[in-house]
């Protein structure tokens, strides 16, 4: 096979070659083709004790790679993306570009994937705070139907990107530079991640209430979300407030969850055990705990959700896609 990772000198891209090789999806007899904007072109990036040549986007096109990982942001995947898909590519895409397209499919694996045929050759990658929070909602919903998610945020600074690292670092040494925000980071919380839609929500705020609808294909369950930029780089943290319309059993909620694919519960607060960013960066797990009742309504649950963005939130569920479509025999 051939495997294209478009936007591989990024974070995400970063990342996503990190995860390549831990899961070893590369075989001896896979090619890999990097891809980048033109300014690296001709850069090398080792993999696998390989060094392998940055191409540029037309190239890489007309390599007609049988899969494209692509993250390159949301402008380069709608030029782009249909000119690998009509070479025959089958491209997943982690931008926001095409998740709300009613012809695109947005999946997490553990959820949706058995929506996947051949014929998707345009597949989204959720956004990475919806990810987290429908892994833990889905299993719940299935068991005791969702009425209403209110869900904060708290959100990690690789989120923003690179920039925004190199931000927090200056602010942390009292270095004067480049500014991913409008305000300091460090020392602080800025109640803003992306820019802001007509109704006064951010557009990250309006992806978790539209992506959570679309991968658990129920449009009457009612979200808001408020999304909070944490001075912190390990992963996003949520705190969900989830509201049933049956009444549900601690235990068993937790023994759900316990039990669910890619969901790992820490919850023991006699051992002041509960998920912390600063130990789910660089795991692939969603870690969920905190959970007890809402005292204050019938039949709604509070929970504290946990994810390394970089990884379950962006690079590993893209890869996680792709190991379907090749397990599935889709491309």
């Amino acid at each position: 096979m051939k495997i294209a990772v478009v936007g591989a000198t990024g974070m995400v891209g970063e990342v996503m070659l990190k995860v390549l090789a831990e899961r070893n999806f590369i075989g001896a007899t896979d090619e890999l083709i990097l891809v980048a904007s033109e300014r690296s072109v001709g850069k090398e990036i080792a993999f696998n004790g390989k060094n392998y040549t940055v191409v540029g986007l037309q190239t890489a096109v007309d390599l007609k790679a049988d899969i494209a990982l692509f993250s390159a942001g949301g402008e380069t995947s709608l030029e782009w993306a249909p000119k690998f898909a009509a070479a025959g590519t089958t491209v997943i895409d982690n931008s926001s570009a095409w998740r709300m397209d009613p012809t695109k499919k947005l999946i997490v694996p553990e959820i949706n994937a058995d929506q996947l045929t051949a014929d998707d050759k345009i597949i989204a990658n959720p956004n990475c705070s919806t990810i987290q929070m429908v892994l833990v909602l889905a299993p719940l919903h299935r068991k005791y139907n969702i009425k209403r998610v209110i869900v904060s945020t708290y959100q990690s600074i690789t989120g923003t990107g690179v920039k925004a690292v190199q931000q927090l670092e200056n602010e942390y040494a009292g270095v004067q530079g480049d500014m991913a925000y409008k305000y300091p980071i460090h020392r602080n919380a800025i109640p803003q991640c992306d820019s802001f839609e007509e109704n006064g929500y951010t557009k990250e705020e309006m992806k978790l209430v539209r992506e959570t609808k679309k991968i658990l294909s129920d449009n009457t369950i009612a979200v808001t979300a408020t999304a909070v930029r944490v001075p912190v780089v390990g992963g996003h943290s949520e705190a969900v407030n989830v509201e049933f319309s049956n009444d549900f059993d601690l235990s068993e909620v937790r023994s759900i969850l316990h039990q669910t694919d890619g969901v790992v519960l820490q919850d023991n607060i006699d051992a002041f055990t509960y998920p912390m960013p600063l130990y789910a960066e660089g795991k692939d797990a969603v870690f969920v705990g905190r959970i007890r009742r809402d005292e204050s309504q019938e039949n709604t649950l509070n929970m504290w959700i946990v994810a390394d963005n970089l990884r379950k939130g962006a690079a590993t569920n893209t890869i996680q896609i792709a190991e379907y479509l090749v397990a599935n025999k889709l491309v």
